[in-house]
């Protein structure tokens, strides 16, 4: 799909039809606008990550609380709101501008429209391909996970999904929830032969064995060009091991510096890694081994429209992010000459659905899986007043909502729920259905849990958890975000040292008594007694309460008192 082509298709959506914020013919100029990247050089490589299973276009409300620490503060990723906007030169109140931040997110989503849809990306990675001779796409994992029809498919609708927007080369995460057995079925039957499967870092725990190819070496252009797969450090850490427990994994950065050396002994002029650590530690990654000249990343759902270059013994790599839940496309154009590359062009697209008319043959895939499901999806449990929203370092609405659906069913004086990034936004009036929960809540490790904890170990468990998020070295940043929680008040300084970054934890404004024991409800435990244990799932437990009470609205947040941040521009002012 040409240039001349997008624009006859968009004449044509519009004439059928087809809604575009703003009008047709204004629409179709900002579409043009927006989606015009020249092609440049004779190597070219398209990315998205962490669409999380949404099909479907979606609204996505991007973090207020992004927190960097020690050398990593107030550096990308690490911006939100005005100080990212300034930071990049995007105009407030542009779309541009919702697509990357959270500021005035009801009413610009309401402008806008939604995001993402592997319809509308479809139709914008074809036109990216039709200008770009011998482009590759590249999927940087967490795509067979996050909807309640991957869930009941074990996956099966995003790799259909996955084939057909012509992916050429992934490397994974939460696929891993699958099992390894069902992770090994797709990769070699449904991808054989079609999609380059790429993990260096995943071995066998005997000897050592690769589980999966570790790059692939693709001719473009007359340009050989490597991709190296990095799948999730810590997976067996950050999720059950039992999904996984003949396999280990780890970042492997000397593994990685031998893999390097060797493709480009093999002739590579181009080699990139494609990553699913989180931007911090692939800008830490990119600073130790020599020899890459892109990271492209994923992990940490961060939108960064400009790379980063960093320096290291071989040169400059640049590392960048692509955001999450189908919103972007990165485009990364190399100029190689002499065999190396010369040059290099990127731009993050962000997918607007109302920009971008759906590709038909993708949503006739798309209609098609989920049919079976509809009338279960389209479930309206309970009216919703509020703006619903999960992503953020320490808390957002929709968790706020799991947390009291949790207490009040469980009848437990606490309450956490994972600091998961995934999870759609649900505008203010739109009905809560059992899909936009299952958004919420689509994992394999569901079990809900009541357990009676003393004060000593809840201590503990916040420690672990923020030591996760923000430890000043990112090696050692395992997890999400900041475990959420209901009922119980806490102060937390994140510059702190491990153990010490927790004080003053109240419930009902009386301190935590270390040595008094509390009833504490959660869900996803990640331990194989918590499975055996078998307790309901976290959709029948939020169903049952959501029914009950007809209509919510979003509750106001139990957030931490934060210490250390004034100023710190990846917190919003408050």
């Amino acid at each position: 799909m040409n240039r001349r082509e997008f624009l006859q298709v968009l004449a044509v959506a519009g004439a059928g039809g087809m809604t575009f914020s703003g009008g047709d013919a204004q629409a179709a100029q900002a579409a043009e606008r927006l989606y015009d990247v020249p092609r440049f050089g004779n190597v070219h490589l398209l990315h998205f990550t962490d669409c999380h299973a949404q099909l479907n276009p979606v609204h996505f409300r991007e973090p207020s609380v992004n927190l960097g620490v020690a050398e990593w503060a107030g550096k990308p990723p690490h911006l939100v709101g005005q100080a990212f906007l300034r930071a990049y030169g995007i105009a407030p109140g542009s779309a541009t501008a919702h697509a990357f931040t959270y500021l005035d997110f009801t009413e610009a989503a309401r402008r806008f429209g939604k995001v993402g849809g592997f319809a509308h990306l479809s139709t914008l990675v074809q036109r990216m391909k039709a200008s770009r001779p011998g482009a590759l796409l590249l999927d940087g994992g967490d795509t067979w996970q996050g909807s309640a029809t991957a869930l009941w498919t074990k996956g099966q609708d995003m790799v259909d999904a996955a084939l057909r927007l012509g992916v050429d080369v992934m490397t994974p995460h939460w696929e891993m929830t699958l099992g390894a057995e069902r992770v090994k079925q797709i990769v070699d039957n449904d991808f054989k032969g079609r999609v380059s499967f790429l993990a260096q870092n995943v071995k066998t725990n005997d000897f050592g064995d690769p589980v999966f190819d570790p790059y692939v070496i693709r001719e473009m252009n007359g340009v050989p060009v490597a991709i190296i797969g990095q799948a999730f450090p810590y997976t067996p850490i950050a999720n059950p091991r039992y999904f996984v427990p003949d396999w280990t994994f780890g970042i492997q950065e000397e593994n990685l510096q031998q893999v390097i050396d060797e493709v480009r002994g093999k002739g590579a002029q181009a080699v990139v890694l494609l990553s699913h650590n989180g931007m911090d530690v692939d800008l830490k990654l990119a600073s130790r081994v020599r020899g890459l000249d892109a990271i492209l990343g994923g992990h940490t759902h961060d939108g960064v429209p400009k790379p980063v270059s960093v320096k290291n013994a071989g040169g400059v790599t640049l590392v960048t992010n692509a955001g999450s839940n189908g919103k972007f496309l990165g485009v990364l154009d190399f100029d190689v000459r002499n065999g190396k590359v010369a040059d290099f062009r990127y731009k993050l697209l962000p997918v607007f659905a109302n920009y971008l008319p759906a590709d038909p043959q993708m949503e006739a895939l798309i209609r098609k899986v989920r049919a079976p499901y509809e009338s279960k999806l389209g479930e309206v449990l309970a009216v919703n007043r509020g703006l619903l929203y999960r992503r953020g370092n320490f808390n957002g609405t929709f968790d706020q909502l799991i947390l009291d659906g949790l207490m009040a069913v469980q009848e437990a004086q606490i309450a956490f729920s994972p600091g998961f990034r995934w999870g759609t936004t649900l505008l203010p009036g739109q009905p809560i259905t059992m899909e936009a929960l299952m958004d919420q809540t689509a994992i394999t490790y569901p079990y809900t849990t009541v357990t009676q904890m003393s004060g000593t170990t809840i201590k503990t468990v916040l420690e672990d958890v923020a030591d996760n998020l923000f430890n000043p070295d990112p090696y050692y940043q395992q997890g999400g975000d900041m475990v959420r929680v209901g009922g119980l008040q806490y102060t937390i300084d994140p510059t702190r040292a491990m153990g010490q970054r927790i004080t003053d934890m109240r419930l009902a404004g009386q301190p935590i008594d270390a040595d008094k024991t509390y009833k504490v409800a959660g869900w996803a435990p990640v331990a194989e007694d918590a499975r055996q244990a078998g307790g309901p799932p976290i959709w029948d437990v939020m169903a049952q309460w959501l029914r009950s009470n007809k209509e919510v609205s979003a509750r106001p947040l139990n957030l931490p008192t934060v210490k250390g941040m004034d100023g710190n521009p990846g917190m919003a002012p408050v």
